[in-house]
């Protein structure tokens, strides 16, 4: 196994090989009865789903367990331990990208056709998701079962589970097509949705599980969960304003928030800020894919200089975030935070 103390690239090239060794463990399990052909498409499910994205979340469960090891090198089995967490929070993001694409009927996704898109999937995609999630708990009986702090694994992954789906079901059911109505959404509603849909299994679940790695309690780290959360919501308003202010070679997409009817900050903000006659404006706009409705919501937003009102609320956040991790007693729990923040204040893509 690669040196886990040295660089990035390091990381990285061993966070994958642990990937392959879970991977064939699972396409090995013997609770279940394989055959070429099963085996087969798990795993073309599995390379197609899982390790294809930026890997953010399950490499920061190793970086930030090594910060809390304070200097300290890890050894090989700390190193395949963090890593197989980190694991477990990617296959939690497959799992709900898999679904996520069929309920929102989406094309693409990091640059290829959405799993149930692809020919002789389709609606076996739905199976696929429920496979995904089972392979968790897989994954942490084997390698964790004997550790003291198993139950408190599976009753964190449990609950952001249970916290994110939840989100995802506020942000379906408030935009019902066919009842699309702009007077539904408001600043405390966007919280709600991004705090469960996004924050929990985000950003608080990979340092909770570098936490209980390191033999902490996760009830003694309440503040560290509220920071963590409070930089989801930072995060998803950059993405909000980065859809439709973002240089689309920067952030890789062409933003579509406004086609889409989203409950985007954007939006939420201009409704506070506007005057009856841009009301009706963002009403009759709203939510349409004619280019030149899409032209009339981004003037009313220069009208209300909402790249201002954002880089005002970027900074209050970042010293709202800076001075509650700096309250904390433990200089390590302040490091890893820190780290966090450092990867996404003013970030561009």
């Amino acid at each position: 196994m690669a040196n886990l103390n040295g660089a990035t690239a390091d990381l990285r090239a061993t966070f994958l090989e642990v990937y392959s060794v879970l991977k064939s463990e699972l396409l090995s399990d013997p609770a279940f009865e394989w055959n070429e052909g099963s085996r087969q498409w798990v795993e073309r499910m599995l390379d197609y789903n899982v390790p294809g994205g930026k890997l953010n979340r399950g490499l920061s469960v190793i970086d930030s367990y090594k910060i809390l090891k304070e200097g300290k090198d890890l050894t090989e089995d700390e190193v395949f331990l963090a890593s197989a967490l980190g694991w477990c929070i990617e296959w939690l993001q497959a799992y709900f990208l898999v679904l996520d694409d069929i309920m929102d009927n989406s094309q693409t996704r990091r640059g290829q056709p959405c799993w149930y898109r692809v020919p002789k999937v389709g609606m076996i995609a739905v199976n696929d998701g429920i496979v995904l999630r089972n392979h968790i708990p897989r994954i942490l009986k084997k390698h964790f079962r004997g550790k003291p702090y198993y139950v408190d694994l599976l009753d964190l992954f449990n609950e952001v589970e249970f916290q994110t789906a939840s989100g995802q079901m506020i942000d379906l059911i408030t935009t019902i097509e066919g009842e699309k109505d702009l007077s539904k959404y408001s600043l405390p509603l966007h919280r709600r949705i991004v705090q469960y849909k996004t924050a929990y299994y985000s950003f608080y679940l990979p340092v909770a599980c570098a936490l209980l790695m390191a033999g902490e309690d996760l009830d003694n780290h309440v503040t560290v969960q509220n920071v963590l959360i409070d930089m989801g919501i930072y995060f998803q308003v950059q993405d909000d304003y980065l859809d439709c202010f973002g240089e689309p070679e920067k952030i890789g997409k062409i933003g579509t928030d406004i086609e889409d009817f989203k409950c985007s900050w954007l939006v939420v903000k201009a409704l506070e800020l506007c005057n009856e006659e841009q009301k009706k404006t963002l009403f009759e706009h709203y939510g349409k894919e004619d280019p030149a409705d899409v032209a009339k919501i981004k003037a009313l937003y220069n009208d209300f200089n909402l790249q201002g009102v954002f880089t005002e609320f970027e900074s209050k956040s970042y010293e709202k975030i800076t001075s509650s991790i700096e309250s904390h007693p433990s200089k390590a729990v302040q490091a890893v935070l820190k780290s966090f923040l450092g990867k996404i204040y003013k970030r561009q893509k």
